[in-house]
């Protein structure tokens, strides 16, 4: 009976672990990801988050990603913030974008009892005319300062497995 068992267990468990060995594999391509975590759950105009990415070459197609993980009795639906791109050859874009935390009364994303994880894109099929590293400085942007209620931010450029070749 004992060696009977022991062939079951050996026959159930290692085709479960493969699968979640097979699983855990698929996924995004990420060529880039950073977080920061602020301190005491408070981003303030002085925590300008810089991201570095080298761009390898110009026919990649990337999809590009904010990751905020905030309390979920954080007062607003939405967060303002401001994205700074610097680029190779010195130039310099800004723009102003409003990340939605919620639809319907309802927060986006992973949350539970505390905390919310929203995964937003902020740019999708998007490429790199220029080579070499590009900067990217997000900002809070809201008229209060500090946002209180914010635990983290992140950055995620993941490769589409596109060329625009």
């Amino acid at each position: 009976m004992y060696l009977h068992m022991l062939r079951t267990a050996r026959y159930f468990f290692f085709p479960a672990f493969l699968a979640l060995v097979l699983l855990s594999a698929c996924g995004p391509d990420y060529a880039y990801k950073k977080e920061y975590a602020l301190a005491d759950e408070a981003w303030s105009y002085q925590d300008s988050l810089r991201f570095t990415f080298d761009v390898p070459d110009t026919n990649t197609i990337y999809n590009l990603y904010l990751d905020l993980e905030h309390r979920t009795n954080f007062p607003n639906q939405n967060i303002y913030v401001r994205i700074h791109t610097t680029f190779p050859s010195g130039d310099h874009l800004s723009e102003e974008v409003s990340l939605e935390l919620a639809q319907g009364g309802r927060w986006e994303g992973d949350c539970n009892q505390q905390k919310c994880t929203v995964h937003i894109p902020i740019q999708t099929d998007a490429y790199f005319n220029q080579t070499g590293e590009h900067e990217f400085v997000i900002e809070q942007f809201m008229r209060r300062n500090p946002v209180e209620g914010i635990q983290s931010v992140g950055l995620r450029i993941e490769e589409t497995g596109e060329s625009r070749s």
